[in-house]
C-alpha cells in the first residue's frame, strides 16, 4: 500500500499551525491514515511522533507508510482518552485530533458507515462490541430519539424513530442499504441527502464520539494545569455544530482571565487564571481550491490554542 486512501483535510493550515515547533514530541490522536502525519514529519525534521488510532487497518497501514521515519514515530492502538494520560514522552509540543470519518472507512462498504453497505456496523474499533445494528434494532423509543434530536438535530426525530421502530417489529434492519432507504421515505429530501444527519447521530452513538472529544478535552486541561503542556499548540478538527461547540466553548474557557461569579462585585481571583491564548477566533474552513479536489473538506472546521509557556495551577 503506497498510496493513501484518504486525503487529509486543511492539511496546509495545519502544518502552518504548526510552524514554531522545533523539538519535542507531537501527537496525532486521530492517525488515520498518516496523511497529516507524514506531512509533518518532513516539515520538522526534529521532532518526534507519536501517532494514535482506535482502527486497526489504520495502524497497520500508517506503520507501513511512515516506515521511512520509524525511529521518529510511535504507534498506539486504542482510543486517545485512555492513551494520553499514560504517555511517558515529553515533551508535547503539538497535538493534532481530527475527528473525521475516515474515507477508506466511508468508501469501504463492509465498515457499515456508508448509505450502501449491505451491513450495519459503523465502528471505528472493529474490536468493540456495539455497532449500529444494535442500536437501531435493538434501542428504546425514548433512547432512539434523544439520539437523534441531540447527536444528529434531526428535526423529525420523533417520526424517524416511530418509522424504525415499525420497521423493526416486522423484520430486523439488516443494512445501512435498508435503513437509508427507510429514512428517504421518512424525511423529506433537501439540501443534503436526507440520511445523512441521522447515520451522524448513529455513528456518534456507537462510538461515543462526543464523550471522546470531551474526555481529551478534560485531559489537555488536567495536564496544562500540572504544567505538562507549556508552550504547546492543539489543533482540533471537527465536521459538525455538536464537536464544534464543545471545542470552541473549551477554548474560551481556557483563555479566561478572570473566573469570578458574573455577579461579583469586584474581582478577587487574581485575573490570571487563562490557560493560553486561543490563535484563531473564527474556525479555519476549507478554501474553494480545497473544495474542488476534496468535497468532503466542506464541513471542516479548525481551531487552534496553545498553552502558555508556565500554565497556571
Amino acid at each position: 500500500m503506497n498510496t493513501t486512501p484518504h486525503t487529509p483535510v486543511l492539511l496546509d493550515k495545519v502544518l502552518d499551525n504548526f510552524r514554531d515547533i522545533r523539538d519535542g514530541y507531537f501527537i496525532d490522536c486521530t492517525l488515520g491514515y498518516a496523511g497529516h502525519s507524514i506531512e509533518i514529519l518532513k516539515r520538522y525534521k526534529n521532532i518526534k511522533h507519536i501517532g494514535i488510532d482506535r482502527d486497526l487497518e489504520a495502524i497497520n497501514f500508517s506503520k507501513n507508510r511512515l516506515r521511512d521515519f520509524k525511529n521518529r514515530v510511535t504507534l498506539y492502538r486504542g482510543a486517545f482518552s485512555s492513551i494520553l494520560l499514560k504517555l511517558e514522552e515529553k515533551p508535547i509540543s503539538g497535538l493534532l485530533a481530527d475527528f473525521g470519518v475516515s474515507s477508506l472507512q466511508l468508501d469501504k462498504k463492509e465498515r457499515g458507515f456508508s448509505f450502501k453497505s449491505d451491513n450495519l456496523d459503523m465502528r471505528m474499533d472493529s474490536s468493540s462490541k456495539l455497532t449500529a445494528y444494535e442500536v437501531v434494532n435493538s434501542y428504546s423509543k425514548d433512547r432512539l430519539e434523544y439520539i437523534f434530536r441531540e447527536y444528529g438535530e434531526v428535526r423529525l426525530y420523533k417520526k424517524l424513530t416511530n418509522a424504525i421502530i415499525e420497521a423493526r417489529s416486522k423484520k430486523p434492519i439488516e443494512s445501512a442499504k435498508e435503513l437509508a432507504n427507510l429514512i428517504s421515505k421518512t424525511i423529506p429530501k433537501g439540501k443534503i441527502d436526507p440520511a445523512t444527519l441521522p447515520f451522524q447521530a448513529i455513528r456518534i452513538e456507537v462510538n461515543s464520539e462526543l464523550k471522546e472529544i470531551e474526555r481529551l478535552l478534560n485531559i489537555l486541561e488536567q495536564l496544562a494545569k500540572r504544567g505538562e503542556l507549556n508552550g504547546t499548540v492543539v489543533s482540533l478538527i471537527t465536521f459538525h455544530s455538536l464537536e464544534d461547540r464543545l471545542v470552541k466553548n473549551r477554548y474560551k474557557k481556557w483563555a479566561k482571565r478572570c473566573i469570578c461569579d458574573s455577579n461579583a462585585i469586584r474581582c478577587s481571583c487574581g485575573k490570571n487564571n487563562e490557560l493560553g491564548k486561543i490563535l484563531n477566533r473564527k474556525p479555519i474552513t476549507a478554501s474553494k481550491e480545497e473544495l474542488k479536489i476534496n468535497p468532503r473538506s466542506r464541513s471542516a472546521k479548525l481551531r487552534s490554542f496553545k498553552f502558555s509557556e508556565a500554565s497556571h495551577l
